[in-house]
């Protein structure tokens, strides 16, 4: 179905050449001019890779510490006991607990953004919470599942993000805000894209990083030059 949007979102359209492809200081100059809504917009990446989603050799996910973090108060629950939930909450966990964590989210409690876990949790929480999580559960390829889940926990409240490939072929993931220093975002989406680089899989061929599209929150996409993205990462 085609997309409808209002005269305030074609009028920020206006602004600018969509047909070109910019700079990522050029794209974010724009992006933030664009994000004038009445709160702190955050800035997206929508990165399309030429990769096949419905190939399991060709599957692309990771994590990043973005220097600058992304602005966001990020809500973090911990599976753990013992030392490590000692460990979890010296840590900033928001809530720490096993068995009556486990509960809780069985119950209904939904208001978090991240679950971590000890390796020693992960069988229970698997059995107990696999499809109550869903892309929520703890992974070790995410970082999530970890022995040293206090470092996990401070990276995450640091500005760590997941990037995973969608069945579409495409990263959606965030930047930073709005009211960052341009240098700062810069360097945010530079260290994403040369760690999602980074994560190419062997057996991808041809041209990798198709397009990548920076949008802030209520703003139309601006697009950045694919080929000055690989000189930078």
């Amino acid at each position: 179905m085609p997309q409808h949007h209002g005269k305030r979102f074609k009028a920020l359209a206006a602004g600018y050449d969509d047909r070109r492809l910019f700079s990522t200081p050029e794209a974010i100059e724009i992006v933030k001019r664009n994000a004038n809504a009445k709160f702190n917009e955050t800035v997206e990446a929508h990165v399309r890779l030429g990769v096949d989603p419905k190939k399991s050799d060709q599957n692309v996910r990771g994590t990043v510490l973005l220097p600058h973090g992304t602005g966001r108060t990020v809500r973090v629950i911990a599976f753990a006991k013992g030392d490590n939930a000692k460990a979890a909450q010296e840590a900033g966990a928001d809530i720490v607990g096993d068995q009556d964590l486990i509960d809780r989210v069985k119950g209904g409690f939904t208001e978090f953004d991240v679950a971590v876990a000890t390796p020693d949790m992960m069988a229970q929480v698997g059995k107990e919470l696999g499809r109550i999580l869903a892309q929520k559960m703890p992974n070790p390829k995410a970082g999530t599942v970890t022995p040293n889940i206090g470092g996990a926990i401070r990276d995450i409240k640091a500005g760590k993000v997941e990037f995973r490939l969608d069945k579409t072929g495409i990263i959606h993931t965030i930047v930073g805000k709005a009211n960052f220093d341009d240098a700062h975002l810069v360097e945010n989406v530079t260290t994403l894209l040369d760690a999602i680089v980074r994560a190419k899989p062997s057996a991808s061929k041809g041209t990798y990083l198709r397009s990548v599209t920076l949008a802030s929150t209520m703003g139309p996409g601006v697009k950045i030059d694919p080929n000055r993205v690989k000189a930078t990462a």
